[in-house]
């Protein structure tokens, strides 16, 4: 035990200035040591598993004498119970450290799962769906919570306002918060159960999203007014009409055909080839061209050094909105998109095409893995035909004075 000096009062500490080791007393082993710079800190000088360790209190004057003698104390106190109070601080700060790097928010997380998953979608909109959707609705409620924080109560309140009114956004973004907070807990952010998990968790909370969905349809147009309008579209100008029109013809998404590149067409066997990078169903898709197709392809002007089928002034695709704008500018309610259904309609009730036909047209994807399996082929013979049909029926010859008459399109899936 290392010998108990005089115990020295605030005012003569405050006044050793001579470099060394000054024992100020009250607590054995507590000294003040005087660099030769005249810096001043405390330390204490104790016997720890039979070994001389000082250990340091901090510096004077931020640490009072009173509040050394404290800090003393309870280091002595440890010594006593068996614990290297230097080595238990160690851990200590090391542990708070450990803490500190963990300590990340959700949207942090949320930005940083974002930009490790981003190379793996096919769609670049992909990216934006998944910030607009945590933005909007998760960041307001956890978006500066620590991601090991967040619980069961933070993810109602984000999803419950939204379940019943906006299902399908509901749904996707429930995927995404389970997503993140996965991508959390094996970084090592968290580590309590995912309160976003559905399956033995939400399930039991919220209504199935199939049983309060109200699906969302597109917009189309009704098919004996197809032909009407493509007489007025075909007179507009711009390439947003053009593109319309190439997607009208061959039945395509409005991706599909804004990411069109040239190198894609083979004009002199009438064929486009869309990688199975711009495809939904991430599948190759041969599309038949009719001569309609083929003579505004011809008749398009190509921009030196583009690819692009359709560039914007940048040089970059069009906005997925340059197709939908075409059509509000000529008053009408129905959307590209909805004039797939509208040539499966055709097809359905105008022609005697099998449905495979149609559907290998439209690339859906085939739901039943029997009928998967059994078709190989493309149909390409038969889809050509089909194409040429669809073709001359939005050319068919319009009664006089016919033109396109806004109104309340019918939903289509």
């Amino acid at each position: 035990m290392a010998r108990k000096a005089q115990e020295l009062s605030a005012l003569v500490v405050g006044r050793l200035k001579e470099p060394g080791m000054h024992a100020v007393g009250g607590v054995s082993g507590l000294y003040l040591q005087v660099l030769d710079s005249g810096a001043r800190t405390w330390v204490l000088r104790a016997s720890i598993a039979g070994r001389r360790r000082d250990m340091g209190l901090g510096g004077f004057p931020d640490v009072t004498l009173a509040l050394a003698r404290d800090k003393a104390r309870q280091a002595r106190a440890l010594i006593d119970q068996g614990v290297d109070p230097i080595e238990a601080r160690r851990e200590q700060r090391s542990a708070l450290k450990a803490s500190t790097a963990a300590a990340r928010s959700f949207k942090e997380c949320a930005t940083a799962y974002i930009e490790a998953k981003a190379p793996e979608w096919r769609n670049p909109k992909h990216e934006q769906q998944w910030t607009n959707t945590l933005e909007q609705y998760a960041y307001p409620v956890v978006g500066d919570m620590l991601v090991r924080d967040v619980e069961l109560a933070q993810i109602m309140r984000v999803l419950e306002p939204i379940w019943r009114k906006k299902t399908e956004t509901a749904k996707r973004l429930r995927g995404r918060l389970e997503a993140v907070l996965d991508w959390a807990a094996v970084r090592g952010y968290r580590s309590r159960e995912n309160p976003a998990r559905w399956r033995g968790h939400l399930d039991k909370l919220l209504p199935a999203p199939n049983k309060v969905a109200n699906r969302e349809h597109h917009e189309a147009m009704p098919i004996d007014d197809a032909a009407a309008f493509m007489v007025e579209l075909r007179a507009k100008p711009g390439l947003g009409a053009r593109a319309l029109e190439l997607a009208i013809l061959t039945a395509a998404r409005s991706g599909e055909v804004r990411g069109a590149r040239w190198p894609e067409f083979d004009l002199q066997a009438a064929s486009w080839t869309v990688p199975k990078e711009r495809m939904k169903a991430a599948k190759e898709h041969r599309v038949p061209l009719s001569p309609a197709a083929v003579k505004l392809l011809r008749a398009l002007p190509r921009v030196d050094g583009a690819d692009l089928l359709f560039p914007s002034r940048k040089n970059t695709m069009l906005s997925d909105m340059t197709l939908t704008k075409v059509m509000r500018d000529m008053d009408l309610e129905a959307v590209p998109h909805g004039f797939r259904s509208t040539f499966r309609d055709w097809a359905s009730e105008r022609t005697n095409y099998a449905r495979e036909v149609a559907e290998m047209a439209l690339a859906h994807t085939i739901g039943d893995k029997v009928e998967a399996a059994y078709r190989r082929g493309e149909l390409f013979d038969k889809r050509r035909q089909m194409m040429n049909d669809w073709a001359a029926f939005l050319a068919k010859p319009l009664p006089a004075g016919g033109k396109v008459v806004p109104m309340k399109a019918k939903r289509a899936t």
